[in-house]
């Protein structure tokens, strides 16, 4: 729902690929790829099709993190809602299906009164959250023996200590993956 960035439209389907292509082609294929859950499409862009089952079907890590971190995280992400609500509250009408006129007036009112936190947990606690557990549970097999690590706070040495766990786990160096 929130995907697109301002000022930065998407690329043409042929080129996404082409991008995704030249991206792949660079890495060693004996060494993990390690990449993000997605879904067929990303904003009007269509994950190449032998590239999704492969993600879909390989071994799985879980990310986890506290609510207040994840909020963290999405408002740091997407800042520009921050600083032009209206763009969001237009955005939250495309929800009204799944949640109903109360509560997207609510939404809109906390991005109205600027109360971001509030906002942003609500809509990962009422709506991300739910959609994406049912997408992953329902596209990743692997998921019942994934390991699981978590991340405590948005610091930069928080994540790399999260990515050295992360590598520890597939028996890989992490001088291998630097770059």
């Amino acid at each position: 729902m929130l995907g697109n960035l301002p000022d930065e439209p998407q690329p043409a389907q042929k080129m996404f690929e082409s991008l995704i292509w030249k991206t792949l082609a660079g890495f060693d294929a004996a060494r993990p790829i390690h990449v993000e859950a997605e879904s067929r499409k990303i904003g009007e862009l269509r994950v190449p099709e032998a590239l999704i089952e492969a993600m879909w079907n390989s071994e799985c890590v879980v990310l986890e993190a506290p609510l207040e971190v994840r909020v963290g995280l999405l408002q740091h992400e997407y800042a520009h809602f921050l600083d032009r609500p209206e763009i969001l509250i237009a955005r939250l009408e495309c929800l009204t299906a799944l949640h109903g006129h109360a509560v997207i007036n609510q939404w809109k009112e906390l991005a109205r009164a600027r109360r971001w936190d509030e906002l942003t947990g609500d809509l990962l606690v009422r709506h991300y959250d739910p959609a994406y557990t049912r997408a992953i549970v329902r596209h990743y097999p692997a998921l019942a023996r994934a390991a699981r690590l978590e991340l405590r706070d948005t610091g930069a040495s928080a994540f790399h200590a999260l990515a050295r766990r992360c590598l520890a786990r597939d028996g890989t160096p992490e001088k291998r993956h630097a770059g």
